[in-house]
């Protein structure tokens, strides 16, 4: 039993003196790389001045916003426009513009010119001046034989509302 405390005891000693510290070898390593010279720092790199540009275009229409309506906002400026929402629905507003067709123009007993509007449906309507139709309370302001002139109310993107002309036109000859 007394040789085998000892000959554990020298294998202890054995594996305690071949591990070597890894806090020693990082400590020698720090220790070399601090003799060494600095390197020297590269100068920081120069830029050519950038020439400056006087913009002088402000008083020109956006680039941003189309022709018709820039025009049409700078008309409507100042210009408050709401729709009245209190005011019963006609049969057409419950159509888009584009999905309207006129079919033609006709004249009452009081010689008023009046137009046929053919719904997607397939339904045949009747309007005059001062009809309502389309989604945006499209007031019809003039009726010609191959024309409709209407104005409707859209948002104008600022919390209030602009008119916007608009004409709904004949396809193919007139009858």
């Amino acid at each position: 039993m007394k040789m085998q405390k000892i000959s554990l005891s020298l294998m202890l000693g054995v594996l305690l003196v071949g591990c070597d510290s890894r806090i020693d070898a990082v400590n020698e390593q720090m220790a070399n790389i601090r003799n060494q010279p600095p390197l020297p720092i590269e100068p920081a790199p120069v830029f050519p001045p950038v020439p400056t540009f006087d913009y002088a275009a402000h008083q020109l229409k956006s680039p941003f916003l189309p022709s018709s309506l820039a025009a049409e906002l700078k008309i409507m400026s100042g210009k408050r426009v709401y729709p009245n929402l209190s005011r019963q629905l006609q049969p057409l507003e419950s159509y888009a513009i584009e999905s309207l067709n006129m079919k033609g123009s006709m004249r009452n007993q009081s010689g008023q010119i009046l137009a046929l509007i053919q719904t997607p449906d397939g339904e045949i309507e009747r309007i005059q001046r001062g009809s309502y139709m389309g989604m945006n309370h499209g007031r019809v302001i003039n009726i010609t034989p191959t024309q409709i002139d209407l104005v409707e109310i859209v948002p104008d993107g600022r919390e209030g509302y602009v008119e916007r002309p608009r004409s709904l036109v004949l396809l193919g000859p007139a009858p």
